[in-house]
């Protein structure tokens, strides 16, 4: 390990790498030194973000996957013991919009979509992953979070219940594992970030007007290295 790669030797899982602050998070983690799994749906995607990681001289495999597939996640973490014996680092980033509106116009689809992805997937990971977590001497997992879980807004209804059920989940595990192991968790919300999904809900936002996802893949990284206190919150905001 040397101060230019903090994680050489050290094993990564990134959920939604294919891009956005999955895609930056993984690219920088590689280039601190891991060896970054990287999931997601679009495979094409994937590949672009690996060659990148490559290129400059990273790690990476990819793991196509859809996370509301039934199995696929428990699948993963059987692919990924079958090769390694411990996993140091989970980044959980994946998550779905639904369409914006009033809570009394909410579809059943849409919201069965992002329970699924935003909520059964981050208990599914978490449960599929702690045996490797726990053979880590520093397991490490940080879970994305949303401006509006704590600051409820009209219209982000569907999309807010779901993150709030996410975060509920990843702060009870890391108070279940506090004294058992020595995972860490920490819940981060990135704030306004330059994304397709950003993009969705703000239209007419000027992208320039907000960060990129480098910006908080580099928290992420720093976070990582400098280490921080179980059940650890924090807000990302758009440098001056």
């Amino acid at each position: 390990m040397s101060d230019n790669k903090p994680f050489e030797g050290r094993l990564a899982l990134v959920t939604g790498a294919s891009k956005g602050i999955g895609a930056a998070t993984a690219r920088a983690l590689a280039a601190a030194g891991a060896h970054v799994i990287i999931t997601g749906r679009n495979v094409k995607a994937l590949e672009t973000v690996e060659d990148e990681i490559h290129d400059a001289g990273g790690h990476a495999t990819i793991a196509p996957m859809e996370l509301a597939e039934q199995d696929a996640i428990a699948r993963l973490a059987a692919a990924i013991a079958g090769r390694w014996d411990k996993l140091d680092i989970m980044v959980l980033s994946a998550a779905y919009l639904p369409m914006l509106g009033p809570v009394s116009q909410i579809e059943g689809k849409p919201l069965g979509e992002a329970l699924t992805t935003n909520v059964l997937a981050t208990q599914a990971l978490l449960a599929a992953f702690d045996p490797l977590l726990k053979r880590s001497d520093r397991g490490r997992v940080i879970g994305m979070s949303s401006g509006v879980v704590d600051s409820p807004r009209p219209y982000w209804g569907a999309y807010a219940a779901t993150k709030a059920a996410s975060d509920m989940l990843l702060e009870c595990y890391a108070q279940e594992v506090e004294r058992i192991s020595d995972i860490r968790v920490a819940i981060v919300n990135p704030g306004a970030t330059r994304t397709a999904m950003r993009a969705r809900a703000y239209p007419g936002e000027d992208p320039a007007t907000v960060k990129p996802p480098e910006v908080v893949a580099d928290r992420l990284v720093q976070l990582l290295v400098e280490d921080f206190p179980n059940r650890h919150r924090e807000a990302i905001v758009n440098p001056a």
